[in-house]
């Protein structure tokens, strides 16, 4: 899987992001080849300190398909209407997604997870 993460500082808890988020979801939503979408609260930081306050991620099953996805109507309004929420407090990345279940990890090699 590949995802979008966009990262939102301060800027989640106001006012103009409330009212505005609902529609950005809606977008996302409509965007073609979206697999599935998280958001998660940052609740405290236990290292280091980034204007973090929320993640929220975009899944697709290929870069091409994000790219796609991006490049659509759909997402061409989702990002102008991310722009205007965020008034630029943000950061977009995109990233590969792997996911193992508990069982599985003492299988794997250490080295599959190191780029070479």
């Amino acid at each position: 899987m590949h995802k979008l993460v966009i990262l939102l500082g301060q800027i989640a808890q106001t006012r103009n992001f409330q009212q505005l988020w609902p529609d950005f979801l809606e977008k996302t939503d409509a965007m073609p080849g979206l697999q599935g979408a998280t958001t998660t609260h940052v609740r405290e930081f236990l290292f280091g300190r980034r204007d973090i306050h929320m993640i929220h991620e975009l899944f697709f099953e290929s870069p091409e398909e994000l790219q796609t996805a991006l490049e659509s109507p759909q997402g061409q309004a989702a990002g102008e209407l991310l722009h205007q929420i965020a008034a630029g407090q943000l950061t977009l990345l995109t990233a590969e997604h792997k996911e193992e279940a508990i069982e599985n990890l003492c299988e794997h090699d250490e080295d599959q997870y190191v780029d070479e």
